[in-house]
């Protein structure tokens, strides 16, 4: 009889086991589809399709009309000319928990793309390289942003003695990249430094040396641009 009870409850605990185990499967599960489904509405609206230094841009509409393998989108005319891979998305669809895809009309994936931060996805071409899709308002933005920063500069010390003068372009000078100039009689540290290229990146101005060093400016409160991580004796750069 005891022996009966022992099986009995070794039983009932094994199906319990069972039961939190497939309420657990059954929460992750739920947890997997409001991710899709809040992903696929967060995407509706206009995004920017762009090489990643933005030479070559594409306007991309996204909607929530079911068609064939997936939703309907929109695509600009301009974009089969600047983006020639283009002339074979039409449709799109999230795959997973996180992938957005802009796919062809059998389903399969012209490019996968995956959120690196908030509104910014970039996606993978082999043998081209990396694209970039993101909010277009934001895009548009970031432009006009960069736009500003193109021109002269002063780099001088936190009790603004000036140290540097150097021009921002954009001209481009590697993928991502634009051309930086400094001017004559700089101070030696940053003369050593001597970037030639520059890029906007998350907020930060970034100079970049021959040799790979990185100088990284933010914005302060007072509109000027300080390297980061910030010192005792700042460096700012003042828009001229």
């Amino acid at each position: 009889m005891i022996a009966l009870r022992v099986v009995a409850f070794a039983v009932a605990a094994h199906l319990a086991a069972i039961g939190a185990v497939a309420a657990s499967l059954s929460v992750i599960g739920i947890a997997h589809a409001q991710d899709a489904t809040t992903l696929k509405k967060e995407m509706l609206g206009q995004w920017e399709l762009s090489t990643t230094e933005r030479s070559k841009t594409c306007v991309v509409t996204i909607k929530g009309d079911p068609v064939a393998q997936g939703f309907k989108l929109e695509l600009e005319p301009a974009c089969k000319t600047a983006l020639p891979f283009t002339k074979d998305i039409v449709a799109w669809s999230v795959k997973g928990l996180d992938i957005v895809r802009l796919q062809d009309a059998t389903g399969e994936a012209v490019i996968d793309f995956t959120e690196v931060e908030a509104g910014i996805f970039e996606g993978l071409r082999q043998g081209e390289g990396v694209y970039i899709l993101q909010d277009l308002a934001a895009a548009r933005s970031m432009a006009k942003s960069m736009d500003q920063m193109i021109g002269d500069w002063a780099m001088v010390r936190g009790n603004g003695q000036p140290v540097c003068g150097l021009t921002l372009t954009n001209t481009e000078a590697s993928p991502d990249n634009f051309q930086v100039f400094l001017k004559p009689k700089c101070d030696a540290a940053v003369a050593q430094f001597n970037p030639t290229q520059w890029r906007l990146e998350r907020g930060q101005i970034i100079l970049m040396s021959k040799s790979g060093d990185v100088w990284q400016f933010e914005a302060d409160d007072n509109a000027q641009w300080r390297r980061v991580p910030d010192t005792a004796d700042p460096l700012i750069m003042l828009r001229q």
